[in-house]
């Protein structure tokens, strides 16, 4: 399906729900003054993962759209990390912003770095350093939910997170999807990436309308 107007609005769609996913998260953790429920691990990995994300995305070619909203990913990531420590662990604000802003240099500079070198490889006609982007991305973004997974299998409901954040963070995977479905040449990589973390979250969907549901109805009695 070779529609790039059709990548192009679904590759802005997904940009712009990654660009504001975090935002409810963040919001939510400043009003209630705590980030109980939520992992600094799995805002960590997540940061992380828009690294190789980010360098597969320019490396590929894919959308302006989808290769911003790598960078967008690191950046909140980051963010909602250091609030992390703020309100649970009670870091100093100022070790939090240093912190904060430390990693995301040290990101930023080895995306650049990488993002170079796989240019390089693609023009030898190496194909492996871009398709372990792809798998490394795909990696640290589940590994990221999946932490979020054992917290819900420990206290048996889904706390911490904002199910708004879920919700864009889910539709964003889907856009995204579909703007890869309408390329010339389909990246299978990135299908896979973003439908990998789309089905995590559908499970966090389902878990929550169990548990939290059933919590809600006791309450209620």
């Amino acid at each position: 399906m070779n529609n790039p107007t059709a990548a192009t609005i679904l590759g802005t769609t997904s940009a712009v729900c990654w660009s504001i996913q975090l935002l409810p998260q963040i919001l939510l953790n400043y009003r209630r003054h705590n980030a109980t429920g939520l992992q600094p691990s799995m805002m960590l990995l997540w940061a992380l993962a828009g690294v190789p994300l980010g360098v597969y995305n320019i490396v590929s070619s894919l959308s302006i759209a989808l290769q911003i909203q790598a960078q967008i990913l690191t950046s909140l990531s980051l963010v909602t990390w250091g609030q992390v420590y703020y309100y649970n662990h009670k870091w100093p604000k100022r070790k939090c912003l240093l912190s904060t802003l430390l990693l995301a240099l040290l990101l930023g500079s080895t995306e650049y770095a990488l993002t170079h070198l796989l240019r390089l490889s693609t023009r030898r006609s190496l194909t492996w350093p871009t398709t372990l982007m792809a798998v490394l991305a795909a990696a640290l973004l589940a590994a990221g939910v999946l932490r979020h997974y054992w917290d819900m299998y420990l206290h048996r409901t889904v706390r911490g997170v904002s199910f708004l954040f879920c919700a864009l963070d889910a539709l964003g995977d889907l856009t995204a999807i579909l703007s890869i479905c309408f390329r010339e040449d389909i990246e299978v990589l990135g299908i896979v990436i973003y439908g990998v973390e789309l089905g995590l979250w559908c499970g966090v969907f389902v878990a929550g309308g169990v548990w939290n549901f059933r919590e809600w109805v006791g309450r209620k009695r």
